[in-house]
């Protein structure tokens, strides 16, 4: 049993999630997130925790930071585009039961803000991992992302990412020289 509540888009996630663990969800009901939703959400933060698992896609992003904006601190899960993908839709609907398990396994949490790491990753980093300005950037991100536990993002999304999730030097170092080790190629 999941102690925290996870907050998805809608019923077919939480039957994908049911199968996987056993788990309580709060459906969003889609990227038009009500009042009452959101209400709902801080309350279950408040008592239990949350968890924000949302769709791989932009979408799921959108409502992944309105929920984290509304709500600070929230625990995320984010799966890999090609675990969600079926038929050419993209869902946790779609995920098999192991990729949903997995993406629990290694839920990150949020920073709050104002609380600073003194190995934090900077800007630099991600320029000398070829994560920024170059050819491969976006297909760099996204297995790193997927490496890190923190989902794909654009530059500038992805080194929020690395801070809100508090990704340490070493995490970062690992996961680079795996991706490297996999890809037989440097960012540079």
């Amino acid at each position: 049993m999941i102690k925290e509540i996870i907050v998805v888009e809608g019923k077919d996630d939480t039957v994908a999630i049911k199968r996987a663990v056993e788990a309580e969800t709060i459906e969003t009901g889609g990227s038009a997130i009500g009042e009452a939703v959101l209400k709902r959400v801080a309350l279950a933060h408040e008592r239990r925790g949350v968890i924000i698992f949302t769709d791989p896609d932009h979408a799921g992003e959108r409502i992944r930071k309105i929920v984290a904006q509304r709500v600070p601190g929230c625990k995320h899960a984010f799966l890999p585009q090609e675990e969600a993908l079926y038929k050419g839709d993209i869902g946790v609907e779609n995920a098999k039961p192991e990729a949903i398990r997995r993406a629990l396994a290694s839920v990150r949490t949020e920073a709050i803000e104002g609380q600073a790491d003194e190995a934090q990753i900077t800007w630099d980093d991600l320029m000398r991992a070829g994560l920024l300005v170059h050819p491969a950037a976006a297909d760099r991100r996204l297995r790193m992302g997927n490496l890190l536990g923190i989902g794909y993002a654009n530059g500038k999304q992805f080194f929020k990412r690395c801070t809100m999730f508090r990704i340490t030097r070493e995490e970062f170092d690992r996961a680079l020289a795996q991706m490297d080790q996999e890809t037989g190629g440097s960012g540079q």
